[in-house]
């Protein structure tokens, strides 16, 4: 079964063409290598030089500097040859956008260019146009007249290029005949590939880039499909969610698109966009990466293999499930906080989950990010907010005497006993999928009993190196067999810091929420240290980070921030902090950050509104896809921001903090 990966049941690479990027090898059977893009003015040498040699050093093995006109890809010989002269020869990329003059210059000097097939040639001006089958051949004819003399540049010069789709610049006539979606982001990419095989050019990197890693995930997928249907081949992929932000949010963000296609094998290399310094963005994609260098990860295991696929990978739809109490059917996914690891709990640490409790009044105040049930090893001394359920062992639940507020968490043994006392409501279930511990019998007997069980939830997780594979083949038997009850997936984290826990929690729920699959996560305290305190405040943001990030549960304002270059013309960090601090209470509303024109009012894609870098000192505020303001003073931009916001309905007064 061929779809878009070699195995969705165990890691392995995707094989894809070696591709020679100056003397730095990707795809194929080389490791996953990582890069990074310079933020500084590339007119100013000295300066992107220091940058870059920060970026290396830190590990970068490819660094991408803008050239948005003829001078800047000029200077990049005067960059080249600077850092050569110090002693670095890591490979460079011109990033093109508009300028198809500046990228013949750049092709012979740096090792790769960087083109965008949505505004090479084509334009965005979001017109609605109209072609006939004829007219549209004729434009494929222009694009191939301004294209293969780069192509030409590039075979002369051995240089590399990246076909670079991204979501939000789609041409006019992409947009026209395909409209909005992953298929018209991989027919941007395709037919400048077809040109470039036509001259027998095959030094070629692909990326499918969108600041919603739904769509990211689904576009490199169905751009693989598509290369193999009608190539018999992939070429290298380059992996990455534009705009990701900054942060715990851009973090997460980009771990759930990137880690989802690298757990299939997908991915040759990786750039995480971070609204942060450039060097600051290595460590994260060196974290990533690290999680697929180790020989367990291609060892045999014994996950069953898949005849039939029980959902597309091309588009999102939730897995059917029934409702037990807020869980499950048409539900947003829950969030379940571990308190096990707590010996003792009291009223004030449910602050750290969004429960703030005020003895004068003797009232609960519920925030936007409040987990929906907390994971206790006993009963609770005091009453609960009204919304708060509570998770306990059996045995505990047994002691626990308030069936309106504990729910028994049964090892599936327990589950199976007969005549066992059970809630009358809501009982989970824990299965740990494929594990040794789990014979096929067992498992087959529980899914016997839980058809016929309308108040279990199933508890996935897996002690499996493969555990995305292994929780992802569970979730198909149970849509093979039919079984909907909801599913909330446990995932621990042993790793020794909290960045790296914050990429395997993004990583191993994330890849499944992306795909529909499960209906609420609960996240474990295992840093790695057993003296370090269980962090609830922590692992509630991230899990709540991983649900908006997947769309799959909006608690907060949702920012799409680019991560600077050589084009912004503002300060993009301390002016994505200023809007932060004054719209972070608006929970749902998209606010996009963009430092130029470049990065506006295209790849701002589902934005609400944009704020957008049009000159120095110069900003120009969007409502969607609309020009509301342009060239305001950036003195005042915020402010204006705000008024749009109150002028459009989406503003709200700021919570007064408890």
């Amino acid at each position: 079964m061929q779809l878009y990966c070699k195995s969705l049941t165990q890691y392995k690479r995707l094989p894809t063409r070696e591709v020679k990027v100056g003397s730095l090898l990707l795809g194929a059977h080389h490791p996953i290598r990582v890069q990074t893009m310079t933020t500084t003015d590339t007119m100013d040498t000295m300066a992107t030089v220091e940058q870059s040699i920060r970026c290396i050093e830190a590990g970068a093995e490819l660094v991408r500097i803008t050239a948005p006109s003829k001078n800047e890809a000029e200077n990049l010989r005067n960059i080249k040859d600077e850092l050569h002269r110090r002693g670095y020869f890591t490979p460079l990329v011109a990033d093109i956008h508009f300028t198809p003059n500046a990228a013949e210059i750049a092709a012979g000097i740096v090792e790769k260019v960087r083109i965008n097939p949505g505004n090479y040639v084509d334009k965005k001006k979001f017109e609605q146009l109209e072609y006939t089958d004829e007219e549209y051949a004729e434009e494929i004819e222009r694009i191939r007249e301004r294209f293969t003399p780069l192509v030409n540049i590039c075979k002369e010069h051995g240089t590399a290029m990246r076909i670079g789709t991204n979501h939000g610049s789609l041409s006019d006539r992409i947009m026209s005949r395909y409209g909005d979606t992953a298929n018209g982001m991989v027919e941007s990419a395709m037919e400048f590939l077809r040109i470039a095989r036509s001259e027998d050019y095959h030094n070629i990197v692909l990326s499918m880039k969108s600041s919603n890693p739904q769509v990211m995930v689904q576009a490199y997928r169905s751009l693989i499909h598509h290369m193999m249907q009608e190539f018999g081949e992939c070429y290298p992929l380059h992996l990455g969610v534009t705009e990701a932000g900054d942060g715990e949010d851009g973090r997460i963000k980009s771990a759930i698109g990137i880690g989802t296609l690298l757990e299939d094998g997908i991915g040759d290399t990786i750039r995480v966009s971070l609204t942060e310094d450039p060097e600051l963005e290595i460590p994260v994609c060196r974290d990533l990466v690290k999680r697929y260098t180790g020989d367990e990860r291609t060892k045999e295991n014994v996950v069953p293999g898949i005849d039939k696929l029980t959902y597309s990978p091309f588009e999102y739809k939730r897995r059917q499930s029934f409702e037990v109490k807020n869980i499950g059917g048409k539900h947003v996914p829950v969030v379940v906080a571990d308190y096990s690891k707590l010996k003792e709990i009291v009223p004030a640490d449910l602050k750290h989950i969004g429960y703030s409790y005020d003895e004068a009044t003797d009232k609960w105040h519920i925030g936007d990010a409040a987990a929906d049930y907390i994971f206790c090893n006993q009963p609770l001394s005091f009453d609960l907010p009204g919304t708060l359920g509570v998770l306990v062992y059996y045995r505990q639940w047994i002691d626990a005497n308030n069936p309106e507020k504990y729910f028994p968490l049964l090892e599936a043994n327990q589950y199976l006993v007969d005549n066992i006392a059970k809630s009358a409501t809501l009982n989970f279930v824990m299965i740990d999928c494929y594990s040794e511990g789990y014979p096929d019998q067992q498992i087959s007997t529980v899914f016997q009993k839980l058809r016929n069980d309308q108040t279990a939830v199933i508890c996935l997780s897996s002690t499996n190196t493969n555990s995305v594979q292994s929780v992802r083949r569970m979730f198909i038997e149970l849509m093979q067999q039919d079984i909907k009850n909801p599913v909330i997936m446990i995932c621990d984290s042993a790793h020794a810091t909290q960045d790296e826990s914050l990429i395997h929690f993004a990583v191993e729920t994330g890849a499944l929420l992306i795909d529909g699959l499960g209906d609420g996560i609960c996240l474990g305290h295992h840093f790695g240290n057993t003296a370090v305190a269980p962090q609830p405040a922590l692992l509630n943001s991230i899990a709540f980070g991983i649900l908006q990030a997947t769309r799959t549960r909006i608690s907060k304002t949702e920012y799409i921030s680019c991560p600077s270059c050589g084009r912004t013309l503002f300060d993009l960090q301390e002016t994505t902090a200023r809007i932060r601090a004054v719209t972070n209470h608006l929970k749902g509303v998209k606010i996009a950050i963009m430092g130029c024109i470049v990065n506006g009012p295209g790849e701002m894609a589902d934005a609400d509104f944009g704020y957008v870098g049009s000159g120095v000192g110069k900003i120009t505020l969007y409502r969607g896809k609309e020009v509301v303001k342009r060239n305001v003073n950036s003195e005042v931009a915020v402010n204006e921001l705000i008024n749009l916001l109150k002028e459009s309905d989406a503003w709200i007064e700021a919570p007064v903090m408890q």
